[in-house]
């Protein structure tokens, strides 16, 4: 599957302007953005990917028990992570590791997480109200809409004050279209007009099966049946999912209820690095959208507009130290304590738990015995 007639893309995979009349709205917004956040936008893609690559690797080589890539994605990411304000609230599923770096989270966090040594347990208050990565598929998108719906009963919400008023994005892949609960918060999204922007990055596949299979209609159409205005973009364009994000997240603040984004893309990688993804794809898509590569096309249109060698070898520097930084700091990280598993399951001591950590403590101490 390939962009439709209703795909709207700002920018091309030559990396020039897209302008017509449906673009010319969002094109505006475009035109308000400094160098500084065009440069910001190239820089996050470029440093997440080296990441991305540098997990990974780690994984491989086992020190993790699971990657999931994000390769590909980035500009769906990126774009819409940059969209939404400081007091807005984003729940993501388990790939949005540019979104999470964008609001603040340190991606030592997510490796922690894959490694075993935590449950991925950080404080969204901490985090840029990033809130935690969701192994169960599709749960996130309820968890974000009882949210959206707490913003309006606060008040937090449609007051006319942009600097405070707050919206919420939940994330998810086309997989999670098939899922109760997604539908399930569609509607109460719509009945109770929660400020909240769903944003499906559709990667084309929910591990090995097709998105074809999964629906016969594109998926930005199923919304309207719940009275959700939509709009399929190309999701490897950073402006179009910037733009069509920051109007969508300004219309939630608003009041005028939920509002939805398809952001076309491809997940380049596995689904998680237990997967083989040759198994199932054809080389055919893979060598199609790669030449669609998010990352190759924003930096043509940078260099158009006169950026240098200098600002490029700079982030290409920046992505190889972050690298670099996360394999010294997972190789340091060691094993999880044991006695950890019985931390804040109680609020306080509980006899039960006393009696199996120091079981589980002579279990551990009869080892070094036979060892000495």
């Amino acid at each position: 599957m390939s962009y439709t007639e209703a795909t709207l893309q700002l920018l091309s995979p030559e990396g020039t302007l897209v302008e017509t009349d449906a673009t010319a709205p969002y094109l505006e917004r475009i035109a308000g953005l400094s160098e500084q956040q065009l440069r910001d936008f190239h820089r996050q893609m470029v440093v997440i990917r080296r990441f991305d690559i540098e997990a990974g690797n780690l994984q491989r080589q086992g020190q993790l028990a699971l990657w999931i890539p994000s390769l590909g994605q980035e500009a769906a990411q990126v774009g819409s992570g940059y969209a939404a304000r400081a007091q807005d609230h984003l729940f993501p599923a388990y790939r949005e590791h540019a979104v999470g770096r964008i609001r603040g989270l340190d991606p030592m966090r997510i490796i922690e997480m894959l490694r075993g040594l935590s449950h991925g347990g950080w404080d969204p208050a901490q985090t840029g109200n990033f809130h935690l990565f969701t192994l169960v598929i599709g749960s996130q998108s309820l968890h974000a809409t009882g949210y959206a719906m707490g913003m309006t009963l606060d008040g937090s919400t449609n007051t006319g004050n942009p600097e405070t008023d707050a919206a919420v994005v939940a994330y998810f892949g086309d997989g999670a279209t098939s899922q109760g609960d997604v539908n399930e918060a569609y509607v109460f999204a719509a009945s109770y007009r929660a400020p909240i922007l769903f944003f499906l990055q559709n990667n084309h596949w929910a591990i090995s099966v097709p998105v074809e299979r999964q629906s016969r209609t594109p998926l930005y159409l199923r919304p309207a049946g719940f009275g959700i205005p939509s709009t399929q973009i190309d999701g490897n364009d950073v402006l179009a999912s910037y733009a069509v994000s920051a109007q969508y997240l300004d219309d939630a603040r608003s009041g005028k209820g939920p509002r939805f984004i398809e952001a076309l893309t491809y997940r380049m990688g596995a689904h998680t690095t237990s997967d083989d993804p040759t198994k199932y794809r054809e080389n055919e898509d893979v060598q199609f959208w790669s030449q669609r590569d998010p990352i190759t096309r924003f930096e043509t249109f940078l260099r158009a507009r006169g950026e240098g060698d200098a600002f490029f070898a700079d982030v290409a520097s920046e992505a190889e130290d972050l690298a670099a930084d996360v394999r010294a700091r997972t190789l340091a990280l060691g094993d999880v304590p044991s006695g950890d598993m019985f931390a804040n399951v109680y609020s306080d001591p509980h006899p039960l738990l006393d009696e199996q950590r120091a079981w589980l403590e002579a279990y551990e101490a009869s080892f070094e015995e036979e060892q000495a």
